[in-house]
């Protein structure tokens, strides 16, 4: 298990067990010192159980938003009740970091395997990590994630792109 991934696996443990936020240890690769966008998603059984994250740095480090992250993804994401104590053991863990987003003109520069997306109409935004099991084209990396956004089918959207360096 990479480092970044036992950070993120570590902070939920001591949340839910214990009801308090880790620091981030000294020894950690230099890739988790910058800043960066960071999504950390649990799997139970192979099933989505939590995901949460952040496109852009909200913490200090990358170690910090992934630790923050990681907490929100097993307390706070709304389409899930929080994580059980007893289900940690059955949990499993990935953490993407993310580029930062670059702004494109048209459809055909995305790549669902590749590159993630968010598409912005007005106030409303959504986002889709890349290379996600049952998202093989363009067209449906944009259609779910404006349906994530609540933007209707034929609105105009901009969108953006970014890639992920995903750890297990």
């Amino acid at each position: 298990m990479h480092p970044i991934v036992e950070l993120a696996k570590k902070s939920i443990e001591t949340f839910i067990r214990e009801n308090r936020t880790i620091n981030p240890p000294d020894n950690l690769p230099p890739e988790v010192h910058g800043k960066a966008g960071v999504f950390v998603s649990l799997k139970k059984h192979g099933e989505l159980r939590g995901c949460i994250g952040t496109y852009s740095p909200c913490r200090e480090s990358v170690a910090m938003e992934t630790i923050s992250n990681a907490i929100s993804a097993a307390t706070k994401d709304p389409r899930f009740p929080p994580v059980r104590e007893d289900e940690l053991h059955e949990l499993s863990y990935s953490v993407d970091v993310l580029s930062s987003p670059e702004k494109i003109k048209h459809a055909g520069e995305l790549d669902p395997k590749k590159y993630g997306i968010i598409v912005v109409s007005g106030f409303s935004k959504g986002l889709l990590l890349p290379d996600l099991e049952g998202v093989d084209t363009v067209e449906e990396q944009i259609r779910i994630t404006k349906m994530k956004a609540g933007i209707l089918p034929g609105e105009e959207v901009e969108l953006y792109r970014f890639e992920v360096r995903r750890y297990r």
